[in-house]
């Protein structure tokens, strides 16, 4: 069975990332081809990066990297949800991200973006990022806009087809975990 890590990209105050996540980890527990867990990188009080060593050599100093390594390690796939925030993701998932290498390497993941233009060019910043980590990340994605998916750009209230892209996005993203998990053998 996948494991599969809804990873909650922000940690700004009053964050619609929250509510995102849990919608979309909603639709994926009911599928029983996964082990899904929502991970809030807010739970891990990360500072900026302040590791002496570069992640890639896995020489890890910080008990909060130790912690957050172990976390990721456990998973075969992810779902990133990410705002955008100055045509990019957010500095807090981003520096998540950065703290580890290995615990991304041959691994699956999906995204599901929010902003004014459904947060198209955060997820295109992941993808950079995902081809350096050895993530392989899957073509379907979930765009919403802060316009018509959030009542007054506040209350979340995603428009009904939005499910079907976040199951097409878990379908692929399930599937290319499970294939991963040879390639890591």
């Amino acid at each position: 069975m996948v494991r599969l890590g809804i990873i909650i990209g922000s940690t700004r105050p009053g964050r619609k990332a929250e509510d995102v996540g849990r919608w979309v980890y909603e639709i994926a527990r009911q599928r029983n081809d996964a082990q899904v867990e929502l991970v809030d990188i807010q739970d891990y009080n990360l500072p900026l990066l302040d590791e002496p060593v570069p992640p890639s050599m896995g020489q890890y100093s910080k008990d909060h990297t130790r912690v957050w390594a172990a976390k990721i390690d456990s998973f075969d796939a992810f779902v990133f949800v990410t705002p955008e925030y100055n045509h990019g993701t957010s500095a807090a998932l981003k520096n998540a991200i950065d703290y580890l290498y290995k615990e991304w390497n041959n691994k699956a993941a999906g995204i599901v973006s929010y902003g004014s233009i459904g947060g198209a060019r955060a997820a295109e910043h992941l993808r950079l990022v995902m081809g350096e980590l050895m993530i392989a990340d899957v073509r379907a994605q979930v765009m919403l806009s802060l316009f018509t998916d959030f009542e007054n750009f506040a209350t979340f209230k995603p428009a009904q087809h939005h499910e079907k892209s976040v199951t097409t996005m878990l379908d692929q993203v399930i599937a290319w975990g499970a294939a991963m998990q040879n390639v890591r053998r």
